[in-house]
């Protein structure tokens, strides 16, 4: 696996190596001692997630407060997405900015953003299964968002607002600066 830090240093790409030939292909898609010896710190993932959508299904910009903050590792099993984490750790050198990374069935690329970033995605082909795992479980009473819209983060989503598909709670987060933060010098992996 081949590890690189993305313009926001915190996000990490993770690109596995592929084994292929006529019958098919072999990857490795999760090593937890490269991910912490890259790391440096422990990250125990509790859950795997998977979702299927169609094009222009737009989930996002979720998190979760402490002490439920999560981890996530993000793969694509089939299709392609533009994959968003956004910096909302206050005090932060990256604070309020976001990377975006196209992840896809085919490339096999990961996503790794520690606690402390909101995440999106938009599905730019026909259909997608979307993996993650997390390291910690979901808890209703500290699910948060962002707008995915909020003219402060820019975000390009690459397909016009008018054919995105959006949950009800998606088109009702708030706005970056009225949104939950955390704070870029507390531990969140005690």
């Amino acid at each position: 696996m081949i590890f690189t830090r993305t313009a926001i240093p915190d996000v990490i790409l993770i690109d596995p190596k592929v084994h292929g030939d006529a019958r098919g292909y072999f990857v490795e898609t999760f090593r937890t001692d490269m991910l912490e010896e890259f790391l440096g710190f422990k990250v125990s993932f509790c859950q795997d997630n998977e979702s299927k959508s169609n094009y222009g299904v737009l989930r996002g910009l979720h998190y979760q407060l402490p002490p439920y903050a999560q981890s996530k590792l993000v793969r694509i099993i089939e299709g392609e997405v533009l994959d968003v984490a956004v910096d909302i750790r206050k005090g932060s050198p990256t604070f309020g900015q976001h990377v975006a990374v196209h992840l896809s069935g085919e490339n096999k690329r990961q996503v790794f953003m520690p606690r402390g970033f909101a995440h999106g995605f938009i599905v730019l082909s026909e259909v997608c299964t979307f993996a993650y795992k997390v390291d910690n479980y979901y808890s209703f009473e500290n699910d948060r968002g962002i707008a995915f819209d909020d003219p402060a983060l820019n975000i390009d989503w690459i397909i016009e607002t008018a054919k995105l598909q959006l949950s009800d709670k998606d088109t009702k987060l708030p706005l970056f600066a009225d949104a939950d933060h955390f704070n870029y010098h507390e531990n969140f992996y005690v």
